[in-house]
This record gives structure tokens, sequence and C-alpha cells, in this order.
């Protein structure tokens, strides 16, 4: 979904017990706040009205109004939640950005200003977020860290991004070769 208008809010990854629950991995501040924004849409643009019930360790426990069995539940994993980006909090200054915002910005090298590629994704696998780039050079894809390290400044307003490097190049640590043990 490239509607500059929602934000996802969070995505379905599993069902909860026999009553049509259903898991949340909620992308919000404060987790638990995922229902506070009415009622959201799924990627192909379904209503979906829900009510979070509690907590399966490190994610949420939902309710969607109408599904009431395991079974319809279970057709639900793999849902993307998405809220109207007018309900959600306004951004307080130039420095906040909202993570779909990453998307499609042009990635400009640091030491050259030229553009290397464009932002194709964000991701989260638990180690903190990393960004998936389009090298234009090679149309090839790489991901890097979304981190200071990496990615010194961010400009929404302008439309890009500047990295030190477009993919991951690791160092030999010089301290380590030829070192007796």
């Amino acid at each position: 979904m490239q509607d500059r208008s929602k934000i996802c809010l969070g995505a379905i990854v599993g069902v909860h017990g026999i009553r049509g629950e259903v898991k949340v991995k909620s992308f919000t501040e404060q987790d638990k706040n995922i229902d506070k924004y009415g009622v959201l849409t799924d990627q192909n643009g379904r209503s979906l009205e829900i009510k979070v019930v509690g907590h399966s360790k490190e994610l949420l426990r939902v309710k969607i109004k109408g599904v009431d069995d395991r079974n319809l539940a279970q057709t639900f994993i793999g849902t993307q939640l998405f809220a109207d980006r007018d309900v959600l909090p306004p951004l307080t200054n130039s420095e906040e950005f909202y993570q779909a915002d990453l998307i499609g910005l042009d990635v400009r090298e640091a030491a050259s200003g030229n553009v290397a590629g464009k932002i194709v994704g964000i991701y989260n696998f638990g180690a903190g977020d990393i960004l998936e780039i389009k090298v234009k050079q090679s149309g090839k894809l790489e991901m890097i860290p979304f981190n200071h390290a990496y990615v010194p400044t961010v400009n929404i307003k302008d439309g890009y991004i500047i990295v030190n490097s477009v993919s991951m190049q690791f160092e030999p640590d010089d301290g380590e070769e030829g070192a007796e043990g």
C-alpha cells in the first residue's frame, strides 16, 4: 500500500485461543494504543474495528469486531492495519517523521552528494530498523542499519537521506590479525 494518507500501525501475525482473537505486532509508540485511532483499514481497504484485550508476550491480543472463531481469525494472518494520517498525532518538528515517509526517498552518498539509490523498504527483525535500498548503479537491493552511523541525515522535506555507504562493508579488525592466542 503506497497511499501516503495512510500509516501502517501494525500487522496481524497469529491467532490466540478459539474465540477469534488475533496477535498483533504494533508499530505505535505505545503498543496498546493501536485501537485508539478509530476504525482501521487493511491493505485492501477493508474496514476493521479492533479492540486490544491483552498481551501475549511482546504481542498484543486483539479482537476484531465480527470475528468470533479461530478459523476466521486465521484468515487475517498477514493483514496490515492502517490508520488515516490525519488521526495520528501531529509531528512537532522537522526532525520527526513517520517511517512510511522514508519509502521512495532518494539516497545520497555523503562523500559525493550523488544519488546512489532509493529507499524501497524499512524493516525491523528485532535488532533495530533496517533500510532496504535499490542501488541506482547496479539495480541490486542492499540493506543497511537505520542509525546515525550509516544515515547521518534525513531530510523528508526535500526528499532525501544521506548515507555513509549503500552497503554494509566490514573492515578487517587490525588488532586481531596476527595476534597470538
